[in-house]
């Protein structure tokens, strides 16, 4: 799950409209299956405490759906992958699931930022976004 830090030390995220309402409807939806619930909150808390622009104000440089993302955790190497929803996930691919603690605290950064995260191993993680492609239209 993540460990959100003191509310100050959250980074400033930005999520375009329609995103905004499929992610919550996808968290909701997910917590009220049982399925992925930690991370289903913690992607409503995100929602809730983005900045929501229209879409077509939504910079480029701000990590959406289907973006091309490289980012690092902890100062390692370099892991690339494109956030996607849960069905089109595949970790061979780099397809990183939007209900995973790494696509739940990619969402809505921009290079530069960094977000907390506790992986699997119960140790809180700082994912930090080094560069971003936006999806191509239409996908």
């Amino acid at each position: 799950m993540i460990y959100h830090p003191p509310t100050d030390a959250l980074p400033r995220i930005f999520v375009g409209e329609r995103e905004e309402t499929r992610l919550t409807t996808l968290a909701t939806s997910a917590m009220q299956a049982g399925r992925s619930v930690l991370v289903a909150r913690v992607l409503l808390a995100e929602m809730e405490r983005a900045e929501i622009v229209p879409d077509a104000a939504l910079p480029a440089s701000v990590v959406r759906m289907n973006s091309r993302v490289v980012f690092d955790i902890d100062g390692g190497a370099r892991r690339e992958g494109v956030v996607v929803f849960p069905g089109e996930a595949n970790i061979d691919e780099g397809k990183i699931s939007i209900l995973t603690p790494i696509g739940a605290a990619l969402i809505g950064l921009s290079p530069g930022q960094m977000m907390m995260l506790r992986g699997a191993d119960g140790r809180a993680h700082k994912l930090r976004v080094i560069s971003v492609e936006a999806p191509s239209p239409g996908a």
